[in-house]
C-alpha cells in the first residue's frame, strides 16, 4: 500500500514538470516564430534545414489521411458521374429505338419508292393496321380503301417483292390475302427457263409450286415472278426464290419481309381491252375464200356453153 501510494506521488509532480516544459517550450516557440529579426530569421531557417526533413516519417499518418480524404471526395464524385451518365444512358436507349424505328420505317419507305414497276402502273400506299392472327387465314388489313380507289382484286407488294392481293373493301380499310394463305392461287412464272406454274398457299411461309409443265428445266434459285394470266396481277412482279422444301417439293422463298409488313403498296390495276373487230393486215377467214371459189367455176362454164347453143 504505502509503496503504490509512493508511486502515484511520484508521477504526479513528473507529469506536471512535462506539461510546464510543454507548455514553456511552445510558449518559446511562438515567441521565437513572432519576433521580426534578421538574426532570428536565419536561426528558424537554419531550424527548418534541419530538423523538417527528418521528420518525414511523421508527416506519413498525414498525408495518408489527407489522401483517404481526397480518395472518397473522388469516390463521391465519381459515383454522382456514374448516377448521371445512367440516367444519361436511359434517355439514349429510348432515342435509339425511336431512331431505328424511323430508320426501318424510312429504309422501307425508300425501298419502296426504289422498285422498278411498269411506267404505266400507279400505286398507293398504306399502313398495316393488323393482321388476322388466325393459324387458318393470313391477311393483314390496310388504312386505304373506297375513298383511295382501292378495288378488288389488285396486287399488293412491300419494298421488294408481292405480298398478296385485296380481297374485301371498305370505306376506309381493305383486306389483304397473302400469298401463304390457303385460299391463294397466282400463277408465276421461273426464270430463266420460262416455266410457268401455280403457286398455292398452303398457310406456311413457304407456298407451294403446282402444275409445273417441266420440272427438271428448273432448280432452286430460279428466279420467280409473276406471270400476269388471267389479268389479275401484272407481269414481273418478284415473288421470291424457287427453293426444295423437306417435303422435297418445290416451293418459294418470297421475297417479301412477312415479319415486317408495315407498309404496303396497292398496284392499281388495269382491265384488259378486248379486240373485237380483225386489222386490215389480217386477210379474210377461209369460209369467204371458200364462197368465193365455189361461185368462180359455177359461172365460167355457163359463159362458155352460150357461145356453142348460139352457134
Amino acid at each position: 500500500m504505502a509503496r503504490d501510494r509512493d508511486d502515484i506521488d511520484f508521477a504526479r509532480p513528473v507529469r506536471r514538470i512535462l506539461v510546464a516544459l510543454m507548455a514553456i517550450v511552445l510558449a518559446l516557440t511562438f515567441l521565437v516564430w513572432r519576433i521580426d529579426s534578421p538574426r532570428v530569421e536565419r536561426f528558424r531557417a537554419a531550424f527548418i534545414d534541419r530538423f523538417v526533413p527528418t521528420f518525414d516519417w511523421a508527416m506519413v499518418p498525414v498525408t495518408k489521411v489527407l489522401g483517404m480524404v481526397e480518395g472518397f471526395q473522388s469516390y463521391a464524385r465519381v459515383y454522382e458521374q456514374n448516377q448521371e451518365l445512367r440516367r444519361e444512358l436511359q434517355q439514349m436507349k429510348a432515342w435509339k429505338e425511336a431512331a431505328v424505328q424511323l430508320e426501318q420505317q424510312n429504309a422501307k419507305l425508300l425501298a419502296q419508292n426504289a422498285v422498278r414497276l411498269d411506267p404505266k402502273l400507279t400505286s398507293v400506299s398504306g399502313v398495316v393496321l393488323a393482321d388476322s392472327g388466325s393459324p387458318f387465314r393470313k391477311s393483314v388489313l390496310l388504312n386505304v380503301g373506297l375513298r383511295d380507289g382501292v378495288v378488288d382484286g389488285w396486287a399488293t407488294m412491300d419494298g421488294l417483292g408481292l405480298v398478296g392481293r385485296i380481297s374485301g373493301v371498305g370505306q376506309t380499310t381493305a383486306r389483304v390475302v397473302l400469298l401463304t394463305d390457303a385460299s391463294s392461287r397466282v400463277p408465276v412464272k421461273i426464270e430463266p427457263s420460262g416455266q410457268r406454274a401455280l403457286l398455292s398457299g398452303d398457310n406456311s411461309a413457304l407456298p407451294l409450286i403446282e402444275f409445273l409443265e417441266s420440272p427438271e428445266q428448273v432448280r432452286p434459285g430460279d428466279r420467280v415472278v409473276s406471270a400476269g394470266d388471267g389479268g389479275v396481277f401484272p407481269a414481273g412482279i418478284l415473288v421470291g426464290q424457287l427453293a426444295q422444301g423437306s417435303d422435297q417439293r418445290l416451293r418459294v422463298l418470297l421475297a417479301a419481309d412477312y415479319e415486317r409488313l408495315d407498309f404496303l403498296r396497292v398496284l392499281r390495276g388495269h382491265p384488259i381491252e378486248q379486240l373485237q373487230d380483225v386489222g386490215a393486215l389480217i386477210p379474210p377467214p377461209p369460209e369467204a375464200s371458200t364462197e368465193e371459189d365455189s361461185e368462180a367455176p359455177q359461172s365460167t362454164p355457163s359463159a362458155l356453153q352460150r357461145p356453142s347453143g348460139d352457134g
